[in-house]
């Protein structure tokens, strides 16, 4: 996942986070690991080199208000991806990679260069970026995937999202506290509680 972390993302990051884990795979960000001793961007590209899948979202890409300029971590880590897709070995090429955006060919006013690249616009919504996630995972998969569909995972999402403050009250700490890691382990243990009525087989 390479996507904004402030508080105005956090309804589509969590909800990245849920269908990702949903599908059956596991979502992975530079917020993983806090460790001073590893600079970010080594960090960064580990993950990357790490990672088959890709998703970015270019959706915050826009003018800071207190000083005009803009914030370019989120363009920068998606060039980094598909560099490694494009000049890396082995199973580096076979990286797939998913760009999402607020709107419709809003990346032609400040990136043109990645036309023709799978971009999605998820309208600031949690059920688009759920909808374009599933998607990318079931169309990479070529098809031998048995995913549950948007709608479902959708909301299996808005019931996790309100379960979450009761489980964070019964841990004495508050979902605007939640790390990454705790909030990946928490989704893992209510997908464990609220099994599918079928086996997920995302590979």
């Amino acid at each position: 996942m390479n996507c904004p972390f402030d508080a105005a993302y956090r309804p589509l990051f969590e909800a990245l986070v849920f269908a990702i884990h949903d599908c059956g795979f596991e979502a992975r960000c530079a917020l993983e690991a806090e460790d001073s001793g590893e600079l970010r961007m080594r960090k960064i590209k580990r993950i990357i080199r790490e990672c088959e899948y890709g998703i970015h979202d270019i959706s915050h890409v826009q003018l800071n208000a207190k000083d005009g300029l803009p914030r370019f971590n989120v363009p920068l880590e998606l060039g980094l991806f598909l560099g490694a897709q494009e000049y890396g070995a082995g199973s580096q090429k076979q990286k797939r990679s998913l760009i999402l955006d607020a709107e419709p060919d809003r990346y032609h006013r400040f990136c043109s260069d990645i036309a023709g690249q799978d971009i999605r616009a998820h309208g600031g919504e949690p059920a688009g970026a759920i909808a374009a996630v599933r998607a990318m995972l079931s169309t990479a998969l070529d098809g031998n995937a048995r995913l549950p569909g948007a709608a479902t995972i959708c909301s299996r999402f808005t019931r996790f999202r309100a379960d979450l403050p009761r489980i964070c009250r019964q841990l004495h700490v508050k979902v605007a506290e939640l790390q990454f890691m705790e909030l990946r382990s928490f989704v893992m243990e209510w997908l464990a509680e609220h099994p599918l009525p079928f086996e997920k087989r995302p590979v």
